[in-house]
């Protein structure tokens, strides 16, 4: 059931998200037991549709693979153009969060959109782009499970983390002391601790797991620049 996994995320957080656009495609299984192994409580997936985005990533042939061999909640990251006409798929294939961005649709539509994403009966976010202003997801904060604040822009790699999403999450913390919070984007262990700081839940990491032989390794890494003091912290914002 959504609701029972919308209640574990909540319960993993603070928790680090593997993003699986940096696994080994051709051993999903096993990545997915390392994963587990090294402490892994939650898992995000990135799909991109070459429109929205410039990048082509994966669809529900990967999500349903990955629940084939996993109970853990999974997070879909949709970085599509039409969001709605994969909610459903998404959701049967084994979906347990679907986030849809602002920038896809009007924002006149984005309350109908979250609404129809929850009638499926899934947890829903929402999500939004560093230079997109927080006012245009203001009226759907109290129809959604979690925002996700992009600390660079969506779909394309290779970007510094950008400072803004500090701000953005320090503000919907203050102002939604309730919803949960997902950070996206450059987070490493010279980033982590600022976003917790700013007040995050979930961090979706890539290659600073991945790049690793050792995830357990990366794992620890990441929750001890967390919970640190921040004094080896490269940004502050």
């Amino acid at each position: 059931m959504a609701t029972n996994a919308l209640e574990e995320i909540r319960s993993a957080s603070p928790a680090i998200l593997p993003s699986f656009l940096r696994c080994d495609f051709g051993d999903l299984s096993g990545e997915l037991s390392r994963l587990g192994e090294a402490g892994a409580q939650v898992l995000h997936l990135d799909v991109m549709d070459g429109h929205f985005v410039p990048n082509l990533t994966y669809g529900m042939p990967i999500v349903e693979g990955l629940r084939k061999h996993t109970n853990l909640p999974i997070d879909v990251h949709l970085m599509i153009s039409d969001p709605l006409a994969y909610a459903k798929p998404m959701v049967d294939a084994g979906a347990d969060l679907l986030t849809f961005h602002i920038e896809s649709v009007s924002p006149e539509k984005a309350l109908d959109v979250a609404g129809a994403i929850r009638d499926l009966g899934v947890a829903v976010g929402i999500a939004l782009n560093p230079e997109t202003p927080l006012s245009t997801i203001t009226q759907c904060l109290p129809h959604v499970d979690m925002a996700l604040v992009m600390s660079v822009e969506a779909g394309f790699g290779g970007q510094q983390f950008n400072p803004i999403a500090l701000e953005k999450l320090r503000s919907l913390r203050q102002s939604c002391p309730d919803l949960l919070l997902q950070i996206d984007g450059g987070i490493d262990p010279s980033t982590i601790h600022s976003a917790r700081q700013a007040g995050c839940d979930l961090f979706v990491v890539g290659s600073a797991i991945f790049n690793h032989q050792d995830y357990g390794k990366a794992f620890r890494e990441l929750e001890s620049a967390m919970h640190g003091d921040g004094s080896n912290q490269g940004i502050n914002g």
